[in-house]
C-alpha cells in the first residue's frame, strides 16, 4: 500500500515526436508540486541540453557500472543508447511529498509497472500518423535514416497504449496539458492519497 506522505509515480510514454517532452516541461513549468526524474543516457548531449537538468550524461561504463550496482529503476538500450531511471532520484523526491513524473519510453514503462504496480502509467497518442510523421521531420534534429526508424518503430510502441491507465491525445498542447492535469489531481484524491489527512480528521473529530 502507498504511503499517503508519498507524492504519487506517474509514468508518462510516448512513441517518438508525439510532443511527450514538450508537455512534460510545460506541466513542470505550471506547477511546483511536480518534479520529473532526471533521467542517465550515453547519448550526446543536444544543443542546449545542460548536465542534470535535462539528462545526467554518462558514458557506457559508467552507465553499465550503475547497472551492475542495481542503481536503476529501469533502463533500456534506445537506438543505441543507453537511458535509466535513477530509483534513489526518485525515492528522494517522493519522500518530499513531490509527484514524481517519469518520462520514459515503453520499454521503460513496462519494466516501472512491474516494480511499482502503484505507479499512474500515462500515454500520449499523436492524433494521426501524418501528424506524427511531420513531427519528427520538423524537429530537424535526426537524419531522414532516423527518421524511418522512429517511424517504424512508432507502430510498434502506439500498440502498447493498451497496457497503460489513461491515455492523452495530443492534438492541442493547451488541451493535452489539462488533460494531464486532472489525471494528476484525480490520483491525489484516491483514497490511498487520503489516508494521512482522513486519520487526522477523525482523530481531531
Amino acid at each position: 500500500m502507498k504511503d499517503s506522505n508519498r507524492g504519487n509515480i506517474f509514468i508518462i510514454s510516448a512513441a517518438s515526436g508525439t510532443g511527450k517532452t514538450t508537455l512534460v516541461s510545460r506541466l513542470l513549468n505550471n506547477h511546483a508540486d511536480l518534479r520529473v526524474s532526471v533521467s542517465h543516457t550515453t547519448r550526446a548531449p543536444r544543443e542546449g541540453e545542460q548536465n542534470g537538468v535535462h539528462y545526467h550524461f554518462v558514458s557506457k561504463e559508467e552507465f553499465e557500472a550503475l547497472i551492475a550496482q542495481n542503481a536503476f529503476l529501469e533502463h533500456a538500450n534506445v537506438f543505441g543508447n543507453y537511458y535509466g531511471t535513477s530509483i534513489a532520484g526518485v525515492n528522494a523526491l517522493s519522500e518530499q511529498g513531490f509527484d514524481v513524473i517519469l518520462e520514459i519510453d515503453v520499454q521503460g514503462a513496462e519494466q516501472v509497472r512491474r516494480t511499482l504496480p502503484e505507479a499512474h502509467s500515462i500515454f500520449i497518442l499523436p492524433p494521426s500518423f501524418e501528424v506524427l510523421a511531420a513531427r519528427l521531420k520538423g524537429r530537424a534534429t535526426d537524419s531522414e535514416e532516423v527518421i524511418r526508424t522512429r517511424l517504424s518503430k512508432a507502430r510498434h510502441e502506439i500498440e502498447q497504449a493498451a497496457g497503460f491507465d489513461y491515455i492523452v491525445v495530443n492534438d492541442d498542447l493547451a488541451q493535452a496539458e489539462a488533460d494531464l492535469l486532472n489525471i494528476v489531481r484525480s490520483c491525489r484524491l484516491q483514497k490511498t492519497a487520503q489516508q494521512g489527512f482522513l486519520a487526522n480528521l477523525l482523530e481531531n473529530f
